[in-house]
């Protein structure tokens, strides 16, 4: 596990270079601005943090610094304390949002672990515990997964090559059915970019890696 700087700001407080004294203005917008933020490739290429954007239940982009990398998890923490965490591209777990994902069950099995191998119709199950304003909740959900048409995304300043997998979830429990989309790595079979719902059809997530985490 390591640690990396939560105080970012205060960090890029202490710069001296044109280019350091651009990130902190960058990281004061993503602070104060209550617009989308915007960060140019050299600012991304120029952190040596892993970051990247997210748009929490349709709110502006924000810009989001990687928090923790411990045991295969990557916790991402918002400005406002929030924390994202993802495995292998998936959310699994939320903190200190309006409504909160708490876990999801049998993470091994999830196609994602190996995403360069997926095939159509794959199907995974698991259990889904979430709580909606403190009220919590549970439900199995299925998923099945289809192809998509591969694209091209341009991040950083770099264009990479894409598979797209579409992600459809039933929770019966709930009667609730909805589609996660996931932009795949050719190179690697890492989740590049994401659009996942947190709950039950409910809380969208939409996230670009930025700036891997060094494995």
């Amino acid at each position: 596990m390591h640690r990396l700087s939560l105080l970012l700001f205060c960090l890029l407080l202490q710069a001296c270079t044109q280019t350091q004294k651009g990130l902190e203005q960058t990281v004061m917008l993503a602070v104060k601005g209550p617009d989308d933020v915007t960060v140019t490739d050299e600012q991304v290429a120029s952190l040596p943090y892993a970051s990247l954007y997210a748009r929490i239940n349709e709110g502006p982009r924000i810009f989001v610094v990687l928090g923790y990398d411990e045991n295969g998890q990557l916790k991402w923490i918002t400005q406002d304390k929030a924390m994202l965490v993802m495995q292998h591209g998936r959310l699994v777990k939320t903190l200190g949002l309006a409504s909160n994902l708490d876990e999801v069950s049998n993470l091994a099995q999830d196609p994602l672990v190996d995403a360069l191998h997926l095939q159509n119709n794959v199907s995974w199950t698991r259990v889904v515990q979430w709580r909606e304003k403190e009220k919590v909740r549970a439900a199995t959900a299925t998923s099945t997964f289809q192809r998509g048409d591969d694209t091209v995304l341009n991040i950083a300043g770099e264009r990479v090559p894409c598979r797209i997998w579409i992600e459809t979830v039933r929770m019966d429990d709930v009667g609730a059915e909805w589609q996660n989309t996931f932009w795949i790595d050719n190179r690697d079979g890492s989740v590049l970019q994401a659009n996942q719902m947190l709950a039950a059809d409910a809380f969208p997530v939409e996230t670009t890696i930025l700036k891997p985490a060094k494995s």
